[in-house]
């Protein structure tokens, strides 16, 4: 699912930059969502990815405060 929702922004993405009919705001607007969208996932998800697989669920006080200041931050 995590490449699923960075592969799906990245076409919407290369998608609004290819095409010249879609340089409106809407579709700038709908870009940057998705470039916020694939941020916000890439802050999370692969931590919980590792946790899952090693079957440990410690992190890093810096690694922690890094997670939560780029998530509050989006």
């Amino acid at each position: 699912m995590y490449l699923v929702t960075v592969l799906g922004n990245l076409f919407i993405i290369l998608a609004t930059i290819s095409d010249s009919h879609l340089h409106k705001p809407m579709y700038s607007f709908l870009s940057n969502l998705s470039f916020v969208d694939i941020c916000f996932t890439s802050t999370t998800i692969p931590k919980m990815l590792v946790n899952i697989q090693t079957q440990s669920k410690a992190i890093t006080y810096a690694g922690c405060i890094t997670q939560i200041h780029l998530f509050y931050s989006l």
